[in-house]
């Protein structure tokens, strides 16, 4: 398994979209935050099983929330560059990739 690196924007999208459904509900919280760390799990085990949605970039989608973990897989580690919410500004994350 592959150790992950958080893009530094999308650890802070990461922060505030648990921080969102916190504020609804704690429970909701960590309901959000467990299910984006069993994605990165899975995204760590088996990076090639993801699709290619925007070659050379990967996505993995929730099924339990609009969103998804997008990275890219390196030699050494896994580069997480957005956790995304799947209905807004979609590409948004494109720019992080220089």
């Amino acid at each position: 398994m592959k150790p992950h690196i958080f893009h530094p924007e999308a650890d802070e999208e990461y922060v505030q979209a648990v921080q969102y459904y916190a504020d609804i509900a704690l429970e909701l919280g960590h309901r959000f935050h467990d299910e984006i760390e069993h994605l990165i799990g899975e995204v760590c085990a088996q990076p090639e099983r993801f699709w290619k949605f925007d070659p050379p970039v990967r996505r993995h989608l929730s099924d339990d929330f609009p969103y998804a973990v997008i990275f890219l897989e390196k030699p050494e580690h896994i580069w997480i560059v957005a956790v995304m919410h799947m209905k807004r500004r979609p590409g948004y994350w494109r720019d992080r990739l220089d």
